[in-house]
């Protein structure tokens, strides 16, 4: 690990704090009054908690930066323990305890790729892919003659996500999902 002063400190940038917990820099604000001593305030996000924070420190001190490893992981399976994934370049699998993946496995069927962010050899979160096609296993079918302008009615995709989609959409339609929203976004060819 290599100590910078909280000047150096940007948006983006992962800190270990002084709990040893790590903290994603959500904002940074530069505060010089006058003739007074500089003060630096730091929005924070706990990667394990997700509890945002403000810190004030003084721009001279010192901070641990921490190295993210990222690696591309492909979701394989479930097993009794929790979700299986395997590294795409030296096929090391890892498993996933299902309280620390939560709702994200919604998004994700066999086969699926991931980013598995890694610190000190650990996992410590997974990114999704910006959208997932999936298949809709169960909605209410069609009525002939419904405008386009009608509601969206509800439907269970094939991992469990419940999303609304519009009423042109019947099960076996293979939909797009934005995993950031949860949000139809079109229906796949």
């Amino acid at each position: 690990m290599a100590s910078i002063e909280y000047s150096q400190v940007r948006k983006g940038m992962v800190i270990v704090g002084d709990d040893g917990a790590l903290y994603h820099v959500v904002d940074r604000d530069l505060n010089t009054p006058g003739n007074w001593r500089a003060i630096l305030q730091l929005k924070l996000k706990n990667l394990k908690t997700g509890a945002i924070t403000v810190n004030r420190v003084r721009p001279q001190d010192k901070v641990e930066q921490a190295y993210l490893d990222k690696r591309e992981m492909q979701y394989i399976y479930r097993d009794g323990d929790g979700f299986v994934f395997m590294d795409t370049e030296t096929f090391d699998q890892i498993t996933l305890d299902p309280e620390w993946v939560g709702d994200l496995m919604l998004y994700l069927k066999e086969g699926n790729k991931a980013q598995v962010v890694f610190y000190e050899g650990k996992p410590i979160s997974l990114e999704l892919p910006a959208t997932v096609e999936l298949q809709v296993t169960e909605t209410e079918p069609s009525v002939k003659g419904a405008t386009a302008a009608a509601q969206y009615k509800p439907a269970v995709l094939e991992t469990g996500l419940k999303v609304t989609v519009p009423p042109f959409i019947e099960v076996g339609d293979v939909v797009a999902i934005d995993t950031r929203t949860g949000e139809y976004l079109s229906r796949s060819k």
